[in-house]
């Protein structure tokens, strides 16, 4: 079966927009500068892949979190679903960023980092997944793929962001997304993609002319960070050459019809379905899955208020039913792609599951009361040591940041990471004996 797609031009473009930008020297105006952009794609021993699932109201904390630890815990509520999993996920209570914002700090789920304080950080604040893409991205035709709502509370889906704070736009529904994987272009298209790299490269080469200019005016340490620039834009041309090559691979031909997108509770199977395909034939190796209110139809549930509606329950026995039951489905159809990438193989035979991180989460803790800590966060998958409940420390000086959870995970990808947004460290136990 031959490869996969190709992502949008939309999200090519402005991801390499943001690449481009100008790194920000003593010598020169704020306008003419942004961070610098070190990435690369690093070898790593075996195939691993990740995939990241949150939604933008968090999870009703009472009927998520175990009230024992340990592997021996009752199954509450909203873990009932996952019976069969039972060894092979672990949730974690008392993690978080350590950080407030209510709505607004929601999109820090897979970063740690509010975009508001992005300029303070070494790497902005850049996504788990996104990290994990700089590192494993080049082998696919899809370094990413990021799935959700583009319309909603706060502009829709935001979980996925780059190192320069540029949010990825995501693909909207199980439609475009099947397009996006399977539908060619024809002669036209790939004319005009023919035209695009011509023109990238162009553009690439007025670039590199006006920082070599730049460059004999500058002060000694500015030609250390231009120099760091002059490594990115070699970094983007080698993506470019690679994306050329994609451009090249006809797109398989699928054996199942195009979805039509209507919204994401009835979209929800396909849409899972259409990210295990993704990852089974190689065409990604890294996937975020975003739920958000705006395409949320609850009626078909049953139910007469909104998601959000729902989230801010007040503390009312029926708006509480409401959220569960809506939540409750939620976990029943992560549960369902659980069993597809169990009984699944990658393009090299080994299980999709073992080869999978599967991150399940929320950058809300509490929407009701509008907190960001207590995050409701699984791990499946991925050849971890799994299957109980890890209760963090609950005390402010002895709290675990949930970062200190990424780093791990991205070191396992094969990241050389030190740290990743706030963390303190890595975290310890994921590691099966051997």
């Amino acid at each position: 079966m031959s490869k996969l797609p190709h992502t949008s031009r939309r999200i090519f473009l402005r991801s390499a927009a943001a690449c481009l930008a100008l790194p920000a020297l003593e010598s020169v105006t704020p306008k003419m500068a942004s961070a610098a952009l070190q990435v690369g794609a690093q070898a790593v021993p075996t195939a691993k892949r990740m995939v990241c699932i949150g939604n933008s109201f968090g999870m009703y904390q009472p009927k998520f979190f175990p009230k024992t630890a340990g592997r021996d815990y009752e199954l509450p509520a909203l873990l009932a679903p996952l019976e069969r999993h039972r060894a092979d996920f672990s949730v974690f209570s008392n993690v978080d960023h350590g950080i407030k914002g209510g709505h607004f700090a929601v999109h820090s789920f897979l970063s740690g980092v509010r975009q508001s304080d992005a300029k303070a950080m070494p790497d902005g604040n850049i996504s788990l997944d996104q990290r994990v893409a700089e590192v494993l991205g080049a082998v696919a035709r899809f370094p990413s793929l990021t799935i959700g709502s583009t319309t909603g509370l706060h502009g829709g889906c935001s979980m996925a962001w780059t190192r320069t704070g540029v949010r990825v736009p995501p693909i909207p529904g199980p439609r475009e997304l099947f397009r996006v994987l399977f539908e060619n272009e024809g002669e036209a298209g790939r004319a005009r993609a023919k035209d695009q790299f011509r023109l990238q490269g162009s553009i690439l080469d007025a670039i590199r002319g006006d920082a070599k200019r730049l460059g004999q005016r500058v002060s000694g340490r500015d030609r250390e960070k231009l120099d760091e620039y002059f490594s990115s834009v070699r970094d983007v041309e080698r993506r470019i050459q690679q994306r050329e090559q994609w451009y090249k691979v006809p797109k398989p031909t699928p054996n199942l019809p195009e979805p039509n997108t209507d919204n994401i509770v009835d979209d929800l199977p396909e849409l899972y379905d259409l990210i295990a395909i993704a990852l089974e034939v190689d065409a990604t190796r890294v996937a975020t899955l975003e739920l958000s209110g705006a395409q949320f139809s609850t009626s078909i549930l049953g139910l007469s208020q909104g998601y959000h509606a729902l989230s801010h329950h007040g503390k009312d026995p029926k708006n509480i039913a409401g959220l569960v039951k809506l939540e409750h489905y939620q976990m029943q159809h992560f549960s369902k792609f659980l069993d597809r990438l169990k009984a699944s193989k990658d393009v090299e035979g080994r299980s999709l599951f073992d080869q999978t991180a599967v991150l399940f989460g929320s950058g809300m803790g509490n929407a009701n009361a509008h907190t960001n800590t207590d995050l409701p966060i699984l791990l499946a998958g991925g050849g971890y040591k799994l299957g109980e409940h890890r209760v963090l420390p609950k005390a402010k000086n002895k709290r675990v940041p949930l970062c200190n959870l990424y780093l791990s995970l991205l070191q396992r990808m094969g990241a050389e990471d030190e740290r990743f947004g706030t963390s303190s460290g890595t975290f310890p136990g994921l590691e099966r004996e051997a």
